[in-house]
């Protein structure tokens, strides 16, 4: 999802300023429905991490199938909000021009979600029983499609007397749904042939039938852990929302901003993925501490790759701006923000590889309390004072998108170090009561 998002800010800079724009306010409205979803479907990875761990392989492959009931099930009122998304709209203040090339992109998206979601179980899965190299496979593969696919309908071509205008941004939002849609037929053929899946029970005809324990525990851990991700996701996604009111150039250069850390985020994502999981497979077999060192020595990696990267990026933003889009007015808007990158990284790195690790120590709730102070009440709520109310304290610097920037990493910054406080008191209580 984030090279797509990447793909589609890359294209649609060197498109148009509004059809930027309009990615940037679609992009925030899709992600926070898709990964308030996607964090319910993936209380499966710590459930079947456990299980596998425990060799209870027909179950962790019991566990798979009511997750993809839940994805089914979720995806019917997230294709609703996508297909009317009216409330998001007013929020952000759009220009009718940006609203009417919004509505476009989100119908796109509307149906690809079940699609994304089915694809999240299987990614879950698959991370649960140490098998990402088949989800990388195919999201690669996706990939490769959705750049020509991209390119074709974000400008338009011609082949003879055959014509499809440009469609701008609801192009993007077309090819997401072709890929996506690719890919789970794929997952699913992979599935249903690949020897390995056979010892889960994944090889039988059809979906077993939905299980009502199995989706309620699911949930159980599903709906703190989604509320959590809503939190995290919204504290981010509604800073285009409330920059998009500043105009259309504003939220533009913030959408390169934020797709540049996005990306960046890819590394300790990855590596909270990979450290939850081998953390719920020792917590599975007992081991108790073995996970606690491979927790650990999973977020001091995270933490060290953060800072490079950041760095990195940070010493060369020019660099890297000039990538995305040769417009001066955009890179203006942007190059300010990419001044709290090298921080905003770093805490982010922190914050995700704490949550995904106490996730696998099935510690939900607390989580989603601490980003709730965090990133809406420091982040959003401390970014829209500074961005909008000019209080008296704040330097003007700190001002507009500058001021959503700061107070953002703010919130990273709290988050990142509870979530840390956190997971070694829970280590500790683990120690006094194996």
């Amino acid at each position: 999802m984030l090279a797509f998002s990447t793909l589609d800010t890359m294209l649609v800079a060197r498109y148009a300023a509004v059809d930027l724009a309009a990615l940037s306010v679609g992009s925030a409205v899709y992600i926070t429905i898709f990964i308030g979803l996607m964090g319910v479907v993936l209380a499966l990875s710590p459930i079947a991490g456990q299980m596998f761990g425990a060799k209870k392989l027909l179950e962790a492959g019991r566990q798979y199938h009511q997750a993809i009931w839940l994805a089914l099930v979720l995806s019917v009122p997230g294709c609703l909000v996508l297909l009317f998304p009216q409330p998001f709209l007013n929020l952000a203040q759009s220009s009718p021009e940006v609203a009417d090339k919004v509505r476009g992109y989100l119908g796109a998206l509307a149906f690809s979600l079940p699609a994304a979601l089915l694809f999240t179980a299987f990614r879950a899965f698959n991370t649960a029983v140490s098998r990402p190299k088949a989800v990388m496979v195919l999201q690669l593969g996706g990939l490769a499609m959705k750049v020509p696919l991209s390119l074709l309908l974000v400008h338009g071509f011609t082949v003879g007397d055959i014509r499809l205008p440009a469609l701008g941004v609801a192009g993007c939002g077309i090819a997401t749904a072709i890929v996506m849609w690719s890919q789970v037929l794929l997952a699913w053929w992979v599935t249903r042939h690949n020897a390995f899946y056979a010892d889960f029970g994944l090889q039988r005809r059809g979906l077993m039938r939905p299980d009502r324990g199995a989706i309620v525990n699911q949930l159980r851990l599903g709906i703190p852990m989604g509320f959590t991700v809503l939190v995290e996701v919204t504290g981010f996604s509604f800073m285009a929302i409330f920059i998009a009111r500043i105009g259309a150039t504003a939220v533009a250069g913030h959408q390169i901003a934020v797709n540049l850390v996005s990306l960046l985020f890819m590394m300790p994502l990855a590596l909270a993925n990979a450290t939850s999981t081998l953390v719920a497979q020792r917590i599975g077999a007992h081991e108790m501490l073995d996970a606690r060192r491979v927790g650990w020595h999973g977020l001091e990696i995270g933490l060290l790759a953060a800072t490079l990267l950041g760095g990195l990026v940070y010493f060369g933003r020019d660099l890297v701006l000039g990538v995305y889009t040769q417009d001066p007015a955009v890179i203006a808007a942007a190059l300010p923000l990419l001044a709290w990158l090298w921080v905003f990284h770093i805490a982010d790195a922190a914050q995700t590889l704490g949550a995904f690790i106490l996730r696998a120590h099935r510690v939900t709730t607390l989580p989603s309390l601490i980003y709730v102070i965090a990133l809406w009440g420091v982040g959003l709520g401390g970014g829209y004072v500074l961005a909008f109310t000019s209080p008296g304290w704040a330097p003007a610097s700190l001002s507009g998108a500058r001021g959503m920037w700061a107070a953002s990493t703010a919130g990273l910054i709290l988050a990142g170090v509870s979530m840390c406080a956190l997971l070694a008191r829970v280590h500790r209580a683990e120690l006094r009561n194996p």
